[in-house]
């Protein structure tokens, strides 16, 4: 984190339910230095539980997801604000060099495929956990289990752009992987169908002054409608 320079920033650290010392050393962390925010859960609720909680408990106008497996890298976070323009939602890593087993690779890419090909997307690997966003994406965004899968399309469907980048892959240090062929393809099966639901769905709409309307009166339907395209600044 120290390439971030005087960078002012918080770490939160969901702990989701774990059984070993996690917490306590989490605890032991945050003593000495405030910056790093555990949440601790009752019991293992999943991943997207765990983004859910760091993302609504976080403070900062800019949020970075990641994993604790350390096989995404923090000092690529500035690699990822780099390229946070004025008119990007949100930057999405891809992991280069995949240091993982064969099995984990393909099932990994064949689930991208199907993700994309039946929700009508183009994320080149939503399974990569580093992913830059703007706060403001998530003031409408409601998470059900399984959808930290699908948070690239949940902000684009908010009408923000998404931009992605490389980024480096590690080998996992401890522990073991829950995904595979099963909960990577057939499991999340049913999330994707709520995903092209959604999307085929939504309400689009946009609020217009009326032509011939007195000028004051038009002025006044102006200053409600502009809030809102600011909010929503283009999809890819």
């Amino acid at each position: 984190m120290g390439k971030l320079g005087d960078t002012t920033w918080e770490a939160m650290c969901v702990n989701d339910g774990s059984v070993d010392d996690s917490g306590i050393i989490l605890e032991s962390i945050a003593s000495d230095d405030p910056r790093f925010r555990p949440l601790h859960f009752k019991c293992n609720q999943g991943q997207t539980a765990a983004f859910d909680a760091g993302i609504r408990n976080a403070k900062g106008r800019l949020l970075v997801t990641m994993d604790a497996d350390l096989q995404n890298d923090p000092a690529d976070i500035p690699l990822l604000l780099e390229h946070l323009s004025d008119d990007i939602g949100a930057v999405c890593g891809v992991r280069v060099k995949r240091r993982d087993n064969f099995i984990r690779r393909i099932s990994s890419r064949l689930a991208n495929w199907v993700r994309n090909r039946l929700s009508g997307d183009n994320i080149t690997d939503t399974g990569c956990s580093l992913k830059l966003f703007r706060a403001e994406c998530f003031q409408n965004i409601r998470l059900f289990e399984g959808m930290h899968r699908f948070l690239p399309t949940l902000v684009k469907m908010e009408g923000f752009r998404i931009v992605e980048v490389p980024v480096s892959h590690h080998p996992r240090f401890a522990g073991e992987s829950k995904y595979g062929v099963w909960n990577r393809l057939f499991k999340s099966f049913k999330d994707l169908l709520a995903v092209r639901w959604m999307k085929t769905r939504g309400l689009r709409y946009e609020i217009v002054p009326l032509k011939d309307a007195p000028g004051e009166q038009a002025s006044r339907r102006r200053v409600v409608a502009n809030p809102m395209v600011e909010q929503s600044p283009g999809t890819t």
